[in-house]
């Protein structure tokens, strides 16, 4: 559709008041000095005073991402955002990230940050595996959107899906469960599901995830929010 002439445009859109509230609501993008490439630290902190890393990279073009690494906030923006437009970006994504936290914390057993992760896949290993599997590091990832967990042995590491923070407590730990027995079996053969074999909701767990990619795949109503990034947010320019 056409951009409406500026001759048809409503008069109060031209007034000192309107220009001030639109700039305000988005500022522009892109204009003004980027800030620096890679890790920095914005001057905004979260509410309970801890700092935020502001992290640019070429590789990320059109949006921002808000997510927590290693229990320290991270804002991800492109790589032309000015210093200008971090000022009000920043605070936004940064209100988002913690309003998710705090709902995902009112949500009885599904850990909010990566340490209280790490915990539940001790305990999980504990009671199913024998502590067998011990991971040096569990934690949520935002960029992983085509599986649901993943684990590199051989650092003993395991990332899990943001998408699985909105599904139930025993889908999260059967998910915890195959990757933490990926640590001991890196590929899926018979003695690979021997080590879930103890753990009862298995096949229930496979069942609900197979149906949430159905899902996901065909962009079905009341699934595809789990599928996208809610602290996700773009940018125009």
């Amino acid at each position: 559709m056409a951009a409406r002439s500026a001759q048809h445009a409503p008069a109060a859109a031209h007034s000192p008041a309107a220009r001030s509230l639109a700039a305000q609501r988005r500022p522009p993008v892109g204009r003004g000095a980027p800030g620096p490439l890679g890790d920095s630290f914005s001057i905004h902190t979260l509410s309970n005073g801890e700092r935020v890393v502001v992290r640019r990279t070429a590789r990320r073009k059109t949006g921002l991402a808000a997510f927590w690494e290693a229990g320290q906030a991270v804002i991800a923006v492109p790589a032309r955002l000015t210093l200008e437009d971090e000022k009000y970006w920043v605070p936004r994504m940064v209100a988002k990230l913690e309003q998710g936290t705090r709902s995902q914390a009112g949500r009885p057993g599904i850990p909010a940050c990566d340490d209280a992760l790490m915990q539940r896949s001790l305990k999980l290993s504990t009671k199913y595996l024998g502590a067998r599997a011990d991971p040096v590091s569990v934690r949520w990832v935002q960029n992983q959107n085509s599986r649901w967990g993943s684990a590199t042995p051989a650092r003993r590491t395991i990332r899990i899906s943001h998408h699985v923070q909105g599904m139930p407590e025993w889908v999260l730990d059967y998910v915890l469960l195959h990757e933490l027995a990926h640590l001991i079996h890196a590929n899926h053969s018979p003695a690979f599901w021997a080590e879930l074999a103890s753990y009862p909701q298995v096949e229930m767990a496979k069942t609900f995830l197979d149906g949430a990619s159905f899902a996901a795949s065909r962009n079905i109503s009341g699934m595809e929010g789990g599928m996208v990034d809610n602290v996700d947010e773009a940018v125009d320019g």
